[in-house]
């Protein structure tokens, strides 16, 4: 419960410091729609960041266990969404483009485990 709580606000963090680095310091070193792409990658992270909170929350209130697979599938779908674009738009492997949805599944799949969790408590 605890440690989903830090581990969230820690990735929201990140997330801030990664959306100032790409407006202030990609902004006139990489194209507009790369630009676009890396603060899709921030956006997904906060709004994921922020339910890894709201699951650290729910901890409090449901049994632990519960919570520990969405939060998982958040944590994991944050790296794997998010990091690839960032790796895209900062290598230019353009192939990683390829492994972004796997995230997106990743994310998709931790707020339905979500549902379920609650739904059987």
């Amino acid at each position: 419960m605890k440690n989903w709580i830090i581990l969230g606000a820690s990735l929201a963090a990140l997330a801030v410091i990664l959306g100032a680095f790409g407006a202030h310091g990609l902004k006139s070193k990489v194209s507009p729609e790369d630009l676009a792409i890396f603060e899709t990658g921030v956006r997904y992270h906060m709004y994921h960041a922020l339910g890894l909170i709201l699951i650290g929350i729910l901890g409090f209130h449901y049994n632990a266990d519960m919570i520990q697979l969405p939060a998982v599938l958040l944590s994991v779908g944050i790296l794997v969404f998010s990091g690839s674009l960032y790796i895209l738009v900062l290598t230019g492997l353009r192939w990683m483009g390829a492994i972004t949805p796997i995230g997106g599944i990743a994310l998709i799949a931790g707020w339905v485990m979500l549902i379920i969790k609650i739904c059987s408590a």
